[in-house]
């Protein structure tokens, strides 16, 4: 699996953006996907991920009601609406394929199979 985000860009805190990220290769409908975001200096950090139905999704605390993870398995593609952006939201974002994700290890980057490329995601004050 292939998979390439897009969307990102440089916006005022309390805008919004949409993240993309199309698969190719193979269907995405076996795998649960994520979003995970990295800045300078820090880890990679867990973002949202949605499992493989599209029925459960899950959120780190401090995207909880700004964020919405949602997926279109027939498009293969999955998205990240981001309202009400902050500065701390400032990161380059990933977007995450795993096969074996469950929800003990879904924050956890190692879980996830298929990496995409990232899109920088710059929140201005």
């Amino acid at each position: 699996v292939q998979l390439q985000a897009s969307g990102g860009g440089l916006v005022q805190g309390g805008d919004s953006l949409r993240l993309s990220c199309a698969a190719s290769g193979r269907t995405i409908s076996g795998y649960a996907l994520a979003w995970f975001r990295q800045s300078p200096g820090k880890e990679r950090e867990f973002v949202a991920a949605i499992a493989r139905s599209g029925g459960a999704t899950y959120y780190t605390d401090s995207v909880k009601g700004r964020f919405t993870i949602s997926r279109d398995n027939a498009k293969r593609t999955v998205y990240l609406q981001m309202n009400g952006l902050q500065p701390e939201d400032t990161a380059v974002y990933y977007c995450a394929a795993g096969a074996r994700v469950i929800t003990s290890n879904l924050g956890n980057p190692t879980a996830y199979d298929y990496w995409g490329q990232g899109t920088l995601v710059t929140v201005s004050s």
